[in-house]
């Protein structure tokens, strides 16, 4: 996906949106060889789809070690750090890693899981919200307390939209749902796995070559539907833009996007982005980026 190619609206709707989570399956790249992408990636013309580095904080030491055999560039990465189940030791360690290697990279994202309210309150609490913090809540049951939770702590929302196999797919009325609630909420929001690919459809779900197919999301669907919820589209809409197959219902020009009846500016689309629709992470950056130039939409 060359930066020519890309119309000021798509340029709008993807720059900076895959945050490359090579570490994590079905990748699950060794450290070196993940960061080893991420440089190149960095330095290739389609770094402007590229957003942070994606990193438990329980391997920020082997981060650390790795560095050494790998050029980063000239300027430092930014990173999102996953916290575990000791959250006050991971923002302990947050804190030390960022001034020990501020001139390689910076943590300025956390993301967490919660599954009740006082998980939400602890991370809030411990982690604070100097540092964006997006926490991860189930799908279903409706998600809408958990949010409010959320948004009570000043953090952000995160879902996740698959996984390495079929059960691990939402229903799309599910993420209608959570999307609603977070424009509702004026709630940020990231996503998280089974988005590989810029329309919907049935791929494998993995790179093993027995490995099953399903049904998976695009990122294309879920972040146009995600700006459509900022601007008020309904539930029901937005299961219509989660579930649309066909590339050419999305349009998109100098002037801003198309889909089926709904249209929105450029201007209207970097200001989603920029305050709601936020990134999503990926094992692949490869695969979004040179699948989305295929379709040729701009």
């Amino acid at each position: 996906m060359r930066t020519p190619t890309a119309s000021p609206a798509l340029r709008a709707l993807v720059a900076g949106l895959v945050d490359y989570a090579g570490l994590f399956p079905p990748a699950a790249q060794e450290m070196s060889a993940a960061m080893t992408a991420y440089a190149e990636y960095l330095a290739s013309a389609d770094a402007w789809m590229l957003g942070r580095f994606v990193v438990p904080v329980a391997r920020l030491d082997e981060l650390s070690s790795a560095a050494g055999s790998v050029d980063p560039g000239p300027t430092a990465w930014c990173l999102s750090a996953l916290v575990g189940e000791d959250a006050a030791g991971d923002a302990s360690r947050i804190q030390s890693f960022n001034a020990q290697q501020a001139r390689r990279f910076a943590i300025d994202a956390v993301e967490a899981r919660a599954t009740n309210a006082e998980r939400v309150a602890t991370l809030g609490r411990v982690l604070g919200t100097r540092i964006p913090l997006y926490v991860e809540v189930p799908a279903d049951p409706d998600p809408r307390t958990l949010l409010e939770a959320v948004q009570q702590i000043g953090g952000r929302a995160k879902i996740r939209t698959g996984g390495v196999s079929p059960d691990a797919f939402p229903p799309a009325a599910h993420i209608a749902r959570f999307l609603s609630r977070c424009a509702a909420l004026h709630l940020p929001f990231k996503a998280t796995a089974g988005l590989h690919h810029p329309v919907r459809g049935e791929h494998r779900l993995t790179y093993a070559h027995d490995a099953p197919s399903g049904t998976m999301f695009g990122f294309l669907n879920v972040f146009v539907a995600g700006v459509l919820a900022a601007h008020g589209a309904d539930e029901a809409e937005l299961v219509d833009v989660l579930e649309e197959r066909n590339a050419t219902a999305f349009a998109f020009d100098d002037e801003g996007m198309s889909w089926r009846r709904h249209r929105v500016s450029t201007g209207e689309l970097a200001a989603g982005r920029a305050s709601f629709a936020m990134s999503f992470g990926s094992c692949s950056f490869r695969e979004p980026v040179d699948e989305l130039g295929q379709l040729a939409l701009a």
